[in-house]
């Protein structure tokens, strides 16, 4: 194979099965991925020959970055470095990120739509995060939130939902308002737990430092000194979302999550509809639209919702 090449040393030779991967499996994937190029290794040293031999030269010392930064890199992380390469993105700037610490492991961000999503987070007061499932919309903005009130700088967290019928109807479940409408509120305070001991989840919320409540609670309150959070407000009508965004005081940060392909509210009105064309010009609100390439799921997941857009773009067509 002709073209440039590049050589690079490898400072310690333990790194290479991180490099190449058990059976040479992350070596198979980098070679699928860069087909025009050629990859020989011979102790710390490899060689890389092709078009795209400068690419997978700093593909490899980014991963020899992270190694050496304790990362393990994976399946799913060889595909965002991959990605973020092709991006002309270095890996280690988004990895080497860290959000918060909690349960002996570090929360960071994943890819760059994630990466961007979390920088608008510490800047905004405003933020709208918008994306399919998987992207890591709530998990973050949990993780926000947590860093924000370990830091001080709110004195409390909301974490809010709208309690919208999804081919159930609420009044068909047992048990008071609060205990019907859990179900809806329950991956909040998952993803709190996530992040905090359960004693101390609990304790919080009886002190009314976490709440966690739906969305018609929000109406007629101000919400100072607080980190919010709407998850799922594409399920929000557009008078809902207003009313929502009328509730912020002073000292606070909002976050809004939703993804506009999964609408549950009756008649399709959705509170998300067209807002950044609305608010989009307004300084302290940010937009971030994520994408298939920032799920951290199982693979499978970024495939189906691949698929649903790619159905979705031949219906408009036709």
């Amino acid at each position: 194979m002709s073209g440039p090449v590049v050589k690079i040393s490898i400072p310690d030779n333990e790194l290479m099965t991180g490099l190449f991967g058990e059976r040479d499996l992350h070596l198979k994937s980098i070679e699928a991925a860069f087909p025009e190029v050629a990859i020989h290794a011979r102790g710390n040293q490899i060689s890389i020959r092709g078009n795209d031999a400068a690419r997978v030269g700093t593909l490899f010392e980014e991963m020899v970055v992270l190694l050496e930064g304790g990362h393990v890199i994976d399946t799913a992380s060889l595909g965002k470095s991959i990605d973020l390469v092709l991006a002309d993105e270095r890996p280690s700037d988004i990895f080497g990120t860290d959000i918060l610490r909690v349960k002996g492991r570090t929360i960071r961000a994943k890819s760059l739509g994630q990466k961007k999503y979390v920088e608008a987070i510490a800047k905004s007061i405003i933020t709208f995060g918008i994306g399919p499932a998987g992207t890591g919309k709530s998990w973050l903005a949990v993780a926000m939130a947590v860093k924000a009130l370990r830091a001080k700088e709110v004195g409390r967290i909301i974490l809010t939902r709208p309690a919208v019928e999804a081919g159930e109807r609420l009044g068909f479940l047992p048990g008071d308002l609060m205990a019907k409408v859990d179900p809806y509120l329950r991956p909040l305070y998952d993803a709190l737990h996530d992040m905090m001991d359960l004693e101390g989840v609990e304790q919080l919320i009886e002190e009314g430092t976490v709440e966690v409540a739906p969305l018609a609670f929000m109406r007629g309150r101000t919400l100072n000194n607080a980190f919010v959070i709407l998850d799922e407000a594409q399920n929000t009508t557009p008078e809902q979302m207003k009313m929502f965004l009328t509730r912020i005081g002073f000292g606070s940060r909002v976050v809004v999550t939703g993804d506009s392909t999964q609408v549950d509210v009756p008649g399709g009105r959705q509170g998300l509809g067209e807002l950044e064309s609305v608010l989009g010009d307004i300084d302290g609100i940010s937009f971030i639209n994520l994408t298939s390439k920032d799920i951290v799921r199982h693979r499978i997941v970024q495939a189906i919702v691949d698929a649903y857009e790619t159905r979705s773009f031949k219906a408009k067509s036709s």
